[in-house]
Order: C-alpha cells, then sequence, then structure tokens
C-alpha cells in the first residue's frame, strides 16, 4: 500500500511543473511499484490522459534517483510494439536504450538500483533536461532514472497496454493501466 506521504511528495512534483491535474486525475494516479516492493528506488508515477486504439498520451513523475526498471513494448502478432516519445517538462531524465555495448557502471551517470542492478543491461546514456526529448522505438529495451531534483516527464505513444511490457527483471509484475479518456 502507497502511503500518503508518498502520494503528496508524487502530486507536488506535478505542481513544480506547472502540470494542471483535475482532482479527478489526482486520484487516478498509478503509483507503479511493479510488485517488488522497493517504489522509493524502482518505481513510476503516472497520469494517463488517454489511451486509446490509436494514441496514448500521459504524465510520469520520478522522484529524486527513483528508476524505471529496464522493459522493452514487443511486437505482438504482427502489429509493432509501442513507440513512445518522453519529453522532459523538469528535473533531469537520464534514459538508456540498448545498442551493442554491454552496459559498465563506470560509463553511465547513475546509480543502478542496489537491489536489482543485475537486471539493467541498456547502456545507450541520453540526458534529458526540459523541452528535450527523444523517441524510443519498438521492442527497443530501454529504463530511465530521474536525476538528483527528480523529474516530470511527458509521453506521447502509439497505443499503450502495460501488460505486454517485457521487464528485464523476471520478479516484476505489472497491472495493465485502464483505458482512460479523461
Amino acid at each position: 500500500m502507497i502511503d500518503e506521504n508518498y502520494k503528496s511528495e508524487v502530486v507536488s512534483f506535478y505542481e513544480k511543473a506547472n502540470i494542471a491535474l483535475t482532482d479527478k486525475e489526482i486520484l487516478r494516479i498509478d503509483y507503479a511499484d511493479f510488485g517488488i516492493n522497493n517504489i522509493r528506488e524502482e518505481g513510476l508515477n503516472l497520469v494517463v490522459y488517454v489511451n486509446n486504439n490509436r494514441y496514448c498520451a500521459k504524465e510520469m513523475v520520478l522522484l529524486p534517483n527513483q528508476t524505471c526498471p529496464e522493459h522493452l513494448h514487443p511486437t505482438i502478432n504482427g502489429r509493432p510494439g509501442k513507440q513512445e516519445t518522453f519529453r522532459c517538462r523538469w528535473g533531469k531524465v537520464y534514459l538508456y536504450v540498448e545498442d551493442n555495448e554491454k552496459l559498465s557502471e563506470e560509463r553511465i551517470s547513475v546509480s543502478l538500483p542496489e537491489k536489482n542492478k543485475q537486471y539493467y543491461t541498456a547502456s545507450k546514456e541520453l540526458i534529458l533536461f526540459p523541452g528535450q526529448q527523444y523517441t524510443i522505438n519498438p521492442d527497443t529495451r530501454h529504463w530511465f532514472q530521474a536525476g538528483e531534483e527528480g523529474a516530470v516527464i511527458s509521453e506521447f505513444s502509439s497505443p499503450s497496454d502495460d501488460a505486454s511490457d517485457i521487464f528485464t527483471n523476471p520478479n516484476i509484475k505489472r497491472n495493465a493501466v485502464d483505458k482512460i479518456n479523461v
């Protein structure tokens, strides 16, 4: 169960970024702990504005140094996996996408989550500051972490199906977020 202090802290980041949310949206924030009970280190907090069969839009908050675990959005039954564009709105985001290099902790700017560091492999580092964005192609392994002050990220993508995401960590359990049109 997520405590009220944690929830208030997340909402304060939306406010810092001047992201206006309705009361209904605040009540529907998804505090994703990925079933590993390590939310302060590995988690993601998000509001889904729209997710239909054509497109999806979300606002995501990462608390200071919080990491969204490594995953990919797979092709299913010939339909390409989710393509997503991350746009940093506030703070700093360290985004890692797979490439041909082996991940080396000496070559990245952040610390891997200690409890599950063996499940992080994507090594191409991109640092996004407010106003910068990057598009992640389908079937691309990726993970991201907020800087020391936290981060707010807008996501614009093809339809999102969280239940089909493939996580590198086999212990992660991700429930699908309801398709919401607020």
